[in-house]
């Protein structure tokens, strides 16, 4: 019997064995791929199904399907491979000419083979010039297709519609053609010329990729009765929807002109609507705001751009390898992400702790062969040539506040808007500017309303809201923010500090950590309050359709959160109030507080440990992190103290000491992972301050409240239980975990676990919160400068830090971390709705009933009350 039209080609030739050895070889094949075809060949005959006509698709596929012993393809339509084998025409007339595609096909599969369906040939020159196909390609495939489906009604067995994408290059398409496009094919159907630029200008990051199968003898089933041609094209359709879904999650919709995506957005009826109003009836004010608005959209508009990405790229694998021991992510969270982009829009929501967050997530999703996200950033970050770059990296910049500013707020929110309804991934930062302290700030609801207003006019594709956490164990950032935490006045950034910046690469800051939450979908919410989604929301629905949003994100950021070795190892250091720890304390700390963790279901990093138990290496590495840092001293009995020795040893024998003045940076880190202990630590802190062995159960619970108030700036407490839920769930796992006992209606110490009594364990929860109470303290009796008046914030807080520092080097404080500049901001928020103070123009005067200094003292006393003065 003859062989099939078409058949492997012998690898023999020297193209061919250049194409296999040197770049088929490099394409990225997922083991997932390789079960699936595997999968799919147990179940029936594949066929591997792609879009458009090209030869190097085509060489590739027939290369990987043998690499991996996969059913070989005897079948490809409408190929001419004359140039990579010259003993085609003898094949050719081996077989005959006479002999048909179709009949040709009807042999593979008889044999059991695989076959190659490209379903469009490009368009040619002619094509392309008269506009003949509307830039669609030509459909080539109906014969082959019409001979399937009669084959499959003839057949028992099963004919699977496997579609296949190879992503030879991560470059959207971009609308309109150039000059490349002619000579060389459209971007969406490129030439096997072309195909071989691209792979060599990308040859990290073409991988091969398959759709959703189309079962051919199932969808026959289901489609009934239905004419030939009809039925045809349904197959068609759904087949090219899985092809475009699965190419367009990962290189995004086509990219627009910047000049034309402009007046786009300058179009959008809303900013229409506000120009109009704004400018009243007089059609030349109406056309200078239209040139104010286009002037806007030129300022803060991102123009990515291939080349930009590519230097970045390099730029960003030696930078980050450099600096950093690698990053840790969620990879089935990314993989989650990968199949969302294929159905609907992601907005990605970061925690943000560094400038270092603009870019890691790109440089991750470039890395995975990902859409690369707009990001939305601070127009301090626009300077050159930081900004131009950034800008070309998918970056759009927002000015830092444009409160009142009608026509601005306008036009970004119809730049927002459109880049939702194109189909772009966005990253906004939802806290808006740099946390300091390591833990997550209040979320700006401004922009997030924006792309809420957005999403809710999308109807034909789900819009999700991701929340990321992205974790250090140290923060490129950390000195300066130990400087701003202090009272230093915040460094503007410009060029100048970006070439002072270079002091970085002289440091190792460990690892990045990169988790994703479960997406959030408006719908659900909106379940949740009750309310039904569309555009025409009213506006209180849609505030507290915006704020429930908000604040899932941020709980969902924190519950994702993952353990890493410097913030366990940062918060042992911290909770202990011994003057130093040794290496074997130091191992037994982290390992009570990761058993903590494990137990409320914290996500911990491999390198931190498995199954509860901590790696002893990882804590060593961790520390050693710290040292070179010089956040923590390294003492050996004998040493004679001096730096350089101190720098480098660490392991067992030796004993760990933070200097005072790096306390605060080193609490940075500690504070990743501080909000899973909050619960325990205000219970902890409330039945120490009794002082007794024996406390009423309503004596803790009242304490627990008003701690709980006093810190609502400080902490995220869950919103989806009640006060007295979270309290009762709380005594709870500590009586379970023996730190407590609950006789009737009082507490008592618990008999404790893993060699700790049940005191030790409040002791340390005491701890971990016990700098944000003295640094309540400190603000309370800052409020002594107010007897004479009320004072701008800016001036109270500075004063307020220096009366810190005092009563720190006095010992009226224990914890040099306390001194904190954020804290006593937070500090004076709460004292308002305490109602100590009231805030009017920016500035704080007290209330009659605290304008004395006696009243005052009370203030400071109550808080006080909260510090048990025992040591750990």
């Amino acid at each position: 019997m003859d062989e099939p039209f078409l058949l492997r080609l012998p690898r023999s030739t020297a193209i061919t064995r250049v194409l296999n050895n040197w770049f088929f070889d490099n394409i990225q094949v997922s083991e997932n791929w390789v079960e699936e075809i595997r999968e799919l060949a147990r179940q029936g005959q594949v066929v591997y199904v792609l879009r458009n006509l090209n030869t190097m698709d085509y060489l590739a596929l027939d290369h990987i399907t043998q690499r991996y012993d996969l059913p070989r393809i005897a079948f490809a339509n409408d190929l001419h491979l004359h140039p990579f084998n010259g003993r085609v025409n003898k094949l050719m007339a081996r077989l005959g000419a006479h002999r048909t595609e179709e009949a040709a096909l009807r042999d593979a599969l008889s044999q059991g083979r695989s076959a190659a369906l490209f379903l469009k040939r490009p368009p040619g020159v002619l094509d392309v010039a008269g506009g003949a196909t509307g830039g669609r390609g030509l459909i080539e495939g109906d014969a082959i297709l019409r001979t399937l489906i009669s084959i499959q009604r003839q057949s028992k067995r099963p004919i699977i519609l496997s579609p296949q994408v190879i992503l030879w290059t991560s470059r959207p398409n971009t609308q309109g053609t150039s000059m490349v496009d002619y000579l060389f094919g459209p971007r969406e159907w490129p030439s096997s010329l072309r195909t071989m630029g691209q792979l060599l200008s990308n040859y990290r990051h073409v991988e091969l990729r398959s759709g959703e199968p189309l079962v051919l003898r199932d969808f026959l089933a289901a489609e009934g009765e239905c004419s030939e041609d009809r039925l045809l094209r349904k197959v068609v359709y759904v087949t090219l929807r899985r092809l475009d879904r699965e190419r367009r999650g990962a290189t995004g919709p086509a990219q627009k002109p910047p000049d034309r995506q402009r007046l786009q957005v300058l179009r959008s009826p809303r900013l229409q609507q506000v120009i109009a109003s704004m400018a009243g009836h007089r059609p030349e004010d109406q056309v200078a705001l239209s040139r104010q608005a286009l002037e806007t959209l030129r300022d803060l508009q991102a123009a990515p751009n291939s080349a930009a990405v590519k230097f970045l790229e390099v730029l960003l694998d030696r930078v980050f390898h450099r600096i950093y021991a690698g990053i840790d992510v969620d990879m089935d969270g990314l993989e989650r992400l990968r199949q969302l982009a294929k159905e609907g829009t992601l907005v990605l929501l970061p925690s943000h702790k560094s400038h270092v967050d603009y870019l890691v997530v790109s440089f991750l999703f470039n890395e995975h062969n990902m859409q690369l996200p707009m990001i939305a950033a601070g127009d301090n970050l626009a300077f050159f040539p930081l900004g131009a770059l950034l800008r070309r990296a998918g970056a759009f910049f927002i000015r830092r506040s444009f409160r009142g500013d009608k026509l601005y707020s306008a036009t970004l929110e119809a730049y927002v808007r459109r880049l939702l309804l194109d189909g772009f991934t966005m990253e906004v930062f939802i806290e808006g500017g740099r946390s300091r302290t390591g833990k997550l700030l209040r979320p700006q609801m401004g922009l997030l309303s924006m792309l809420v207003d957005g999403a809710l006019q999308i109807q034909n594709r789900p819009v999700y809201f991701i929340p990321v956490s992205i974790g250090y164990e140290r923060i490129v950032e950390a000195s300066s923010y130990e400087q701003e935490l202090s009272g230093g006045e915040k460094h503007k950034e410009d060029a100048a500090g970006l070439l002072k910046s270079t002091e970085v690469l002289r440091h190792r800051y460990g690892r990045i950590n990169i988790q994703f939450g479960r997406e959030l979908l408006l719908s659900d919410i909106c379940k949740e309050i009750k309310v039904r989604p569309n555009a025409q929301m009213a506006s209180t629905d849609r505030r507290a359709l915006v704020t429930r949003l908000a604040n899932r994100t941020m709980d969902e950021i924190n519950q994702v959160t993952a353990v890493t070795p410097g913030a366990l190892t940062a918060m042992a250091l911290l909770s202990d109030k011994r003057r130093s720890v040794s290496h074997e304390e130091l191992l037994e700390r982290c390992q009570r507080l990761l058993g903590v963790l494990t137990s409320y279901g914290a996500r911990v990093t491999p390198r931190t440990g498995t199954a509860g138990q901590v790696r002893e290496e990882a804590v060593r590495e961790a520390v050693q992190l710290f040292v070179d840092a010089d956040l923590v001293e390294a003492h050996e009995p004998g040493d004679d103290d001096s730096h350089e020795r101190r720098q480098h040893r660490t392991g067992s024998g030796v004993l760990y000491r933070i200097p005072e003045r790096k306390r605060l940076e080193l609490d940075t880190s500690k504070n990743h992972i501080a909000h899973f202990f909050v619960e325990r630590s205000l219970v902890a802190t409330a039945f120490l301050m009794s002082r007794q062995t024996s406390v009423k159960v309503p004596y803790v619970r009242d304490r627990v409240q008003q701690l709980s108030r006093l810190f609502k700036y400080e902490f995220r407490f869950r919103a989806d239980a009640s006060f007295q839920q979270i309290f009762l769930d709380t005594l709870d796992v500590m009586e379970r975990d023996k730190e407590l006992v609950r006789r009737e209606d009082t507490l008592e110490v618990g008999a404790g676990r893993e060699g700790w009594s049940g005191d030790v364990w409040l002791r340390t929860y005491a701890a971990i919160i016990r700098n944000f109470i003295e640094s309540y303290r400190i603000a309370a009796r800052g409020l002594r400068f107010l007897v004479k008046g009320p004072m701008p914030e800016k001036d109270l807080v500075k004063k307020t830090l220096s009366v810190g520092r005092r009563m720190f080097l006095s010992g009226d404080v224990e914890l040099a971390e306390a001194v904190s500049k954020p804290a006593l901001h937070n500090a004076f928020l709460s004292f308002v709705d305490e109602g100590y103070l009231t805030s009017t123009d920016k500035k704080y005067s007290l209330t009659a009933s605290f304008s004395n200094e006696q009243a005052i003292n009370t203030i400071e006393g109550r808080i006080e009350g909260y510090l048990d003065l025992s040591a750990v």
